[in-house]
């Protein structure tokens, strides 16, 4: 029996398992960790401490160029991008109750594509690049709302909405392609770098944007804890303790798209991190939700970090896109999930 750590209020008590709340210490930990060495590392080499003097102000005028203005705001994004990915697919598997769904799989991610390449392709020229994440933000929800009215026949069910997801990807990938082939040269070249996913240039009007979509979306999910955790016992038990399942699966997929849309909307089409931020935070805490949102959130933030800066540092002086080593990464384990789903 794992020891549990009890929280007693006039409220109400609930207990965590020690094991899982050490688990998030030390996922806490590592993303200090990765992210000081994201700080300290580029063509110029600094010291943690001297990172920590530009963050206290206390540095050369250079130093604190580099730090606060060039690296920083690009961690941050990474952070958040991989948080509001992780928690995207964490939801999706939990409303679909199936290990491969994601923002990728369920058409979210392809609607904002296909919408960011059409502002790319056509509009570029006659409109400021401010347009593009509304734009993709409109794409997302667009194909979300097109998956769950297609999927809708006296309501819901998991493998319905799977079924549709997949096929209105596919049809989005075809449009995304269409347009790709038939736009201008320019603007299928920065289309193609946006689909690969990058935080290249992130800057802090960039952060200040995405910040408040993260700060709406998850502690709202939050609030579904418990509810989540009933309907992954099924339909019949979560109807049994009084859910209306029809109701928290159109809250959970809105969710989804306002935590996943912003993120595809400022950083581009970055891949698999919705699909395999959620099962490693399986691997390392208890399965309540409670427990796998913030473990998501901190793995996707790791794996996007992690995987910009090995785009920055392993081929310089070219900066690679870090969706490629993030697909790099998930390819192979999305392979892994099929093979276990099939055996």
């Amino acid at each position: 029996m794992p020891k549990q750590w009890i929280y007693r209020s006039r409220l109400g008590s609930f207990s965590l398992p020690v094991s899982s709340l050490l688990m998030l210490m030390g996922l806490l930990i590592l993303t200090a960790l990765i992210s000081m060495l994201s700080l300290s590392a580029g063509s110029t080499w600094l010291l943690p401490s001297e990172v920590i003097n530009a963050l206290m102000h206390s540095s050369s005028q250079a130093q604190s160029l580099v730090v606060e203005t060039l690296r920083l705001p690009r961690v941050i994004m990474g952070l958040m991008v991989g948080a509001g990915l992780g928690c995207s697919g964490l939801i999706l598997q939990s409303v679909i109750r199936n290990p491969l769904a994601s923002p990728d799989v369920v058409g979210i991610t392809s609607g904002a594509s296909a919408a960011a390449v059409c502002f790319l392709s056509f509009f570029q020229l006659s409109l400021s690049m401010a347009w593009l994440p509304l734009f993709a933000i409109i794409g997302a929800v667009f194909a979300a709302s097109l998956v769950y009215l297609l999927a809708w026949r006296g309501g819901v069910t998991p493998m319905r909405m799977i079924l549709v997801g997949i096929g209105i990807s596919a049809a989005m990938s075809a449009v995304t392609t269409f347009m790709l082939a038939t736009g201008s040269v320019s603007g299928s070249l920065a289309a193609y770098i946006w689909l690969t996913g990058s935080i290249y240039g992130a800057n802090w009007q960039d952060v200040q944007a995405l910040l408040p979509w993260l700060l709406l979306s998850l502690p709202c999910a939050l609030l579904f804890t418990r509810s989540i955790n009933a309907q992954e016992l099924g339909d019949n038990i979560a109807i049994g303790l009084g859910i209306s399942i029809q109701k928290l699966r159109m809250i959970l997929v809105a969710l989804s798209v306002l935590l996943a849309a912003p993120v595809v909307a400022y950083a581009g089409a970055v891949g698999f991190v919705g699909l395999i931020a959620p099962h490693i935070a399986r691997r390392l805490v208890t399965r309540g939700f409670g427990l796998l949102m913030p473990a998501s959130a901190l793995v996707g933030g790791i794996l996007v970090v992690l995987a910009d800066l090995c785009a920055r540092m392993l081929f310089q002086p070219l900066d690679i896109p870090a969706g490629v080593f993030v697909s790099a990464i998930g390819a192979p384990f999305f392979l892994y999930l099929l093979f276990r789903q099939r055996f």
